[in-house]
């Protein structure tokens, strides 16, 4: 199997196309939550497994969580999301 090399858009590039960051329910898992990320024009962009972005954030205490996802997603958004 091949390997996936992903390329990250820098973070102020990032931060220019992302307007919105949504927690949604899976459709496609039961049980399963997905971080959702749309444009400023309302399009979506991509979508991250909520459980991997809480593994990959860590412990935060409660008041910094949701800016240190939005840090965490903003540094991970693929360059194919720019579309």
């Amino acid at each position: 199997m091949a390997e996936e090399n992903i390329t990250f858009l820098p973070f102020e590039e990032a931060l220019a196309l992302v307007g919105a960051i949504q927690e949604e329910e899976d459709i496609e898992r039961d049980n399963n939550r997905i971080l959702t990320v749309y444009s400023k024009d309302d399009r979506e962009l991509c979508w991250f497994d909520f459980a991997e972005v809480m593994a990959d954030v860590g412990q935060v205490p409660k008041e910094e969580l949701k800016a240190a996802v939005q840090n965490y997603i903003l540094h991970h958004i693929p360059d194919w999301a720019r579309g």
